[in-house]
């Protein structure tokens, strides 16, 4: 039955002039009736930000109450709905392509996590519940296996993307069109119907795999980032998409899981993909799900509500507790029989009973095609409301735990299992920072198992020049195509990927950029370290060598960068001082011919210093030194000097035992082998531990050192009162101030500082 006969009751089209004629007749009612679905969408989401409220959530209620609203139906006549119809079906289209595009088609082919096996056990748990009441419940007109089939497995999914590719193989909505009694020969030419609508999705699907790659790659090639499509090569790839998702419906398949099915089989990578992903995600909520949901109003006719039957409240209080109840059985019974607590497999159960679009749409669906009653469907739509509202509350009480462990997620190196691969955020200024940028994850890269993933990420200031040239691609991305900055990106691309490719063995490579103005670049760079998982982002220092050796002035927005992500930072900081280390050509992999030095005084920092430096002494090119400062306890200067400072002696107490475990550690696994060289500096006070740290300059090509992090130690107080930058910590600005070495670089190391709470997560938290 055609979607539209359904709707009307017509079996004849309009023609053209008629159309034209039933579409301007009120034409006033309709444009007002959806620009108030447009307004009192957005301001009731608004309105609900507060409470962490989904948007699908404040839709559902709009929807309902304006398309209940009796100036409005009149406003609508039958072939104007008949319209809505096809704009909701073509929306859905949409919706689908976007969903199976954001989705790995692979991952049903691995094996189930234990996380999953929960999940599974919800959803088979829904679909025996589901299965045992429906033949002693009427909820379809004329009920039949399909139905119950297709409702065991709507109920049972969730908006998650493997559930949805369930009710694909199941092809929901047309299942449930099979009348409980056929003849012979119907059941013969539904089987035929059936075999070629297999057939054409086979067909669909192998293309699809096969010829996609290679028009998205040419597409791609054609276009890199950072440069405007051209407008040839997107009408191709909009023409492309929409052949390869309708082959199968000319054969009887829902046009609908056509979309969906291409939509999996499609590159999901690459910019063609992302730029369609972004436009239709950007116009679904803009300007689909306000008319949308005014159209399942119109079709939700509360006054064809059966409320004074008792079985229309059975019916609704049974799918409340099928769907919501029945998933949260059966994943808290897997989940105890796992060791999961019972407390997290319920709030698990709770997350994946929230429906989506796709089950509102269904729900409008049956009753359009006379397969379901009105009060069914209404009761089906305030189901899936019922289904969401609750998500908030829950995600709130997972943060709240999450907090409360947040001591035990240390983002540092010294913490970092050697098991995992090293998560790095390299920052650069510009193509001057390369050579240093290559050397340092040369030296970095350790074992290619697990090796190290590095998001090379350009520090670039959002200039009026530069928000001039930004192509809005996306919601939540733009594309700047300023030829300096392009140009800029593309050679350092051109010139860290040959690296890569060449002596990179065990490094992973990803480009990112950080565009923003100076007061809000460091943020950036914090947000992106905590939601790709980085370790440790290494800052350039803020001053460039000069042809001399010296360092210059400097630019004072990128230090004020460097000291504001060293403040908020959600895992360890690096500031590199390049003074010779991007000269080093190419570091040999066979002869230790580059002499790096880590110098530890004591504390978290060191701690964290020296962990680096146990990764750099993996490399067979560096010859590594620890150079171990120690107070000369003999000596009557030390003490007396001691006795001018207030120490906190339990803490002092703790730093140094943790100093001497970690310090033990390292010995046993890389000094007793004579990997690395060990050597010790007995000094008495400050002013002997800036002569020794004077006395190494040109001796090493790298020193690495933590920033601070002491506990009063006698070896540095009073070396703060001359530090020329702060940020780098005591020793770190002596060693790289403008009458030390030019030769030796600095790398100034600070640890995650851990705060009792989860970094990144605030009061302002919104699912959303």
């Amino acid at each position: 039955m055609d979607l539209v006969h359904a709707a009307t009751g017509s079996t004849t089209n309009p023609n053209c002039t008629n159309f034209i004629a039933h579409a301007v007749e009120n034409v006033g009612g309709k444009g007002i009736s959806i620009g108030l679905a447009f307004f009192f969408s957005n301001l009731l989401h608004q309105l609900l930000k507060p409470l962490s409220q989904p948007r699908i959530a404040s839709d559902i209620v709009v929807g309902l109450v304006l398309g209940n609203i009796s100036l409005i139906r009149h406003a609508f006549d039958e072939q104007f709905i008949s319209t809505l119809n096809f704009i909701a079906e073509f929306g859905m289209m949409c919706y689908m392509f976007v969903l199976g595009m954001e989705m790995d088609p692979y991952v049903i082919f691995k094996g189930p996590s234990r996380n999953a096996m929960v999940a599974y056990s919800g959803m088979l748990s829904t679909i025996v519940l589901v299965s045992s009441v429906i033949p002693f419940v009427h909820y379809p007109k004329h009920p039949s296996i399909g139905f119950g089939l297709s409702l065991s497995v709507t109920l049972s999914g969730s908006s998650s993307h493997i559930l949805t590719r369930l009710m694909t193989s199941l092809k929901i909505g047309r299942i449930s069109f099979f009348p409980p009694t056929v003849t012979v020969t119907d059941v013969a030419a539904r089987i035929k119907s059936t075999v070629t609508m297999a057939a054409a999705l086979l067909l669909q699907i192998i293309f699809t795999v096969t010829a996609s790659p290679i028009f998205m790659n040419w597409v791609n090639n054609e276009n890199p980032e950072g440069k405007p499509m051209k407008g040839s090569h997107l009408v191709l790839s909009i023409a492309f998409m929409a052949f390869v998702c309708s082959g199968a419906p000319i054969y009887g398949y829902s046009p609908i899981l056509s979309a969906f099915v291409a939509g999996i089989f499609l590159p999901s990578e690459g910019r063609v993909s992302k730029w369609a992903v972004g436009k239709i995600n950007y116009l679904l909520p803009t300007i689909f799900y306000p008319v949308f949901f005014l159209w399942m109003g119109l079709h939700a006719n509360v006054r064809r509500f059966e409320a004074g039957e008792w079985r229309t409240w059975g019916r609704f209080f049974l799918l409340v507790f099928i769907t919501i109840f029945g998933k949260v059985i059966g994943t808290v019974i897997c989940g105890i029989m796992l060791g999961f607590h019972g407390r997290e497999s319920a709030e698990l159960g709770f997350l994946l009973t929230a429906k989506g679009h796709f089950h509102v749409f269904l729900a409008v669906y049956a009753s359009l095609l006379d397969i379901t009653t009105t009060s069914t469907s209404i009761s089906f739509i305030i189901v899936i409301f019922l289904s969401v509202v609750h998500t908030p509350i829950v995600v709130s009480q997972i943060i709240k735990r999450a907090r409360k462990r947040a001591p035990t997620q240390r983002m540092a190196l010294q913490w970092l299992d050697p098991s995992n691969e090293l998560r790095i955020l390299l920052c650069i200024h510009g193509v001057h920072n390369v050579p240093s940028t290559i050397n340092f994850m040369e030296i970095s890269q350790g074992a290619s198992d697990p090796g190290i993933l590095v998001y090379l990420t350009d520090m670039v200031e959002l200039t009026d020049q530069i928000a001039s040239t930004l192509v809005q691609e996306r919601m939540d991305t733009v594309t700047v195509t300023d030829t300096d900055v392009t140009e800029m990106r593309d050679q350092i691309s051109t010139t860290v990927q040959a690296f890569v490719e060449e002596n990179g063995d065990g490094i992973t490579l990803r480009r990112m950029l950080a565009l923003s103005t100076f007061n809000c670049m460091a943020k950036d760079i914090c947000n992106l370290a905590e939601d790709l998982l980085i370790s440790l982002i290494i800052l350039p220092f803020h001053k460039n060598r000069c042809a001399n050796g010296t360092l210059d002035g400097g630019n004072p927005g990128f230090r004020y960068v460097n000291r504001k992500v060293l403040r908020n930072a959600p895992c360890s900081v690096g500031i590199l001082v390049d003074r010779g280390y991007g000269l080093v050509e190419k570091i040999s992999k066979s002869e230790r011919t580059f002499q790096v030095a880590v110098i530890f005084f004591g504390g978290k920092d060191d701690r964290e210093a020296l962990a680096y430096a146990g990764r750099v002494a993996r490399h067979p090119g560096v010859k590594l030194t620890v150079i171990r400062f120690l107070l000369d306890s003999d000596s009557e200067t030390a003490l007396r000097r001691a006795g001018n400072y207030r120490i906190n002696a339990a803490e002092q107490e703790e730093e140094m035992k943790l100093d001497d475990e970690c310090f033990a550690q390292f010995y046993e696994r890389q000094i007793a082998g004579g990997r690395v060289s060990y050597s010790e500096k007995h000094v008495a006070n400050s002013a002997e531990t800036y002569a020794t740290l004077r006395s190494l300059e040109g001796q090493y090509g790298l020193i690495i050192v933590g920033r601070g992090g002491r506990v009063n130690s006698i070896l540095t107080i009073g070396m703060n009162d001359w530090q020329q930058c702060p940020e780098l910590g005591p020793i770190g600005d002596v060693l790289s101030g403008s009458d030390s070495s030019h030769t030796t670089s600095v790398l100034i190391i600070q640890q995650h500082s851990l705060r009792g709470e989860l970094d990144g997560v605030d009061d302002e938290f919104s699912i959303m």
